[in-house]
């Protein structure tokens, strides 16, 4: 069933196959897809927690002996890392392939943790060991960001992709139960200097387990065909379309007018992608920018402080105050479990606008009762994880509109972009929240600091039930025409 010819042009293709990948169901191949590709998020939850939670430790004398300095230093590496993966790998996921660099991302972040649990002290030589393998393992998690949200958007049949995108960006905080949970029990149970390294190994362990699946995914064939490989788009599409009809599906004839004509192009460097981003799509550039810098400084500020509200003003122990997190992280997972579905069945600026939106109107009430002290700490980590059920579907919704409001060529590409714009901005939450609970002295400071955190979400919002874009149900094709294409359709802009 070749359905994928050479126009009159010899340069110009005529291809059905972004029809054909719609037209599917749900089938054992899609379930394939998850299992490998959505990992990502749960190492980069465990990842998060992990070092989290092993901070402290590494300051001991009967582990590395690091200041508070030294250890704080190991999230900004990380950090550091996870910008310049997702710009390096984003870059060559878009020129080389999304199954190259899904396979590569994950080998780089194996290497980096699985050394940094090789640190043998806090020498020179030892530190800049330990920086290094934390910067590897953030730009191993970074590109997998950009090229994992391109392969499962590109291969997802259009009325799953919004549920399956929010479900996946979601299960981030399966990972940060399994980190927090994983070390609670081996620093509670274990010789700390063995405790620590064994924490760092727990997300290699999973993902040597998905290494195999990831291995024997195909290419996208929407990235194949873009890039003129023909044939290997059609082996791809066929294998696709076969495991489908062995689940049962029927496949009904396409009609030729559902074909796209496209003509490759050169790749894209990051000084072209920035003119097309904020030339031919300055209005998208700023849903997209804002969407993720709202949502990440709303994270960023409320997760990696969580623990000094509930020791500075709440009185919780060192020790227990990490398993304040499961509540927390529990909410933060169902909820884009939940009513992800609402994301293609409702719609995108619906949903997306209003989970921003009561996230807001949630933190700001939570603030004030807060203010009156009518918070204990399992009645505030409460009211946290009802907010951040809502929010973190709505942050989810940010990593979905990146990936799928720009054109195939520059997905990657636009997906690390926004990724890195947001953590540059979301590193400022942690320092300035930090700063607003001091010891716990003033709890109006902090007060003040939700309700900012409040109206942030609420820009979100606002900006997205403005210019968002309703992509439910629309081929990829259709929301962000190909910069490759030639057909007359008009080019998707704004």
């Amino acid at each position: 069933m070749a359905q994928t010819v050479p126009a009159s042009g010899s340069e110009t293709i005529r291809s059905l196959i972004p029809a054909r990948i719609d037209r599917l169901s749900w089938s054992p191949f899609h379930t394939r897809i998850i299992l490998a590709l959505g990992t990502a998020w749960v190492l980069d939850g465990l990842e998060i927690t992990v070092a989290s939670a092993v901070g402290p430790v590494l300051a001991e004398q009967e582990t590395l002996a690091l200041s508070s300095a030294q250890v704080g230093l190991i999230a900004t590496v990380y950090l550091l890392g996870e910008v310049f993966g997702a710009l390096f790998f984003g870059r060559l996921s878009d020129a080389l392939g999304r199954k190259n660099l899904f396979i590569v991302t994950l080998g780089v972040y194996l290497a980096g943790n699985a050394l940094t649990a090789l640190t043998w002290g806090n020498s020179t030589a030892a530190l800049v060991f330990l920086y290094l393998t934390r910067f590897i393992a953030g730009a191993g998690i970074g590109g997998e960001y950009a090229a994992i949200n391109s392969a499962i958007d590109e291969m997802m049949p259009a009325k799953y992709r919004g549920r399956v995108d929010i479900g996946v960006n979601g299960t981030y905080w399966g990972g940060a139960i399994i980190g927090t949970l994983g070390t609670y029990i081996l620093l509670n149970n274990m010789d700390l200097n063995w405790a620590w390294r064994i924490g760092f190994l727990i997300g290699p362990v999973i993902g040597l387990a998905i290494w195999g699946l990831r291995r024997h995914l195909p290419e996208s064939p929407r990235w194949l065909i873009m890039h003129g490989r023909e044939a290997e788009a059609e082996e791809n599409i066929a294998q696709i379309e076969r495991a489908a009809e062995a689940s049962g599906q029927t496949l009904e004839p396409l009609d030729d007018s559902r074909a796209i004509e496209i003509r490759p192009t050169e790749p894209h460097g990051y000084l072209s992608l920035l003119k097309v981003l904020f030339r031919v799509y300055p209005a998208r550039s700023t849903l997209g920018a804002t969407l993720m810098i709202t949502q990440s400084f709303l994270y960023n500020a409320i997760f990696f402080t969580y623990t000094l509200v509930l020791t500075k003003f709440f009185g919780v122990s060192e020790k227990a105050a990490p398993l304040y997190l499961v509540a927390f992280a529990i909410g933060n997972l169902i909820g884009p479990l939940t009513i992800g579905r609402l994301f293609d069945t409702v719609g995108r600026r619906k949903m997306i606008s209003g989970t921003y939106l009561l996230s807001g109107v949630l933190l700001a009430i939570t603030a004030v009762l807060f203010q009156q002290g009518a918070l204990n700490a399992i009645t505030q980590t409460i009211a946290w994880s009802v907010i951040f059920f809502f929010a973190s579907a709505g942050a989810s919704s940010a990593y979905l509109t990146v990936s799928e409001i720009f054109p195939l060529e520059i997905r990657a590409q636009a997906i690390a972009v926004f990724f890195a714009i947001a953590q540059c901005f979301g590193a400022i939450g942690p320092v300035f929240y930090g700063w607003l609970i001091g010891e716990g002295e003033d709890p109006n400071k902090l007060f003040l600091g939700f309700l900012i955190g409040a109206a942030v979400m609420a820009v979100g919002g606002i900006v997205e039930a403005v210019i968002g874009i309703d992509a439910e149900g629309k081929s990829l094709e259709e929301v962000a025409t190909p910069l490759s294409a030639v057909t007359t359709r008009p080019r998707a802009t704004g």
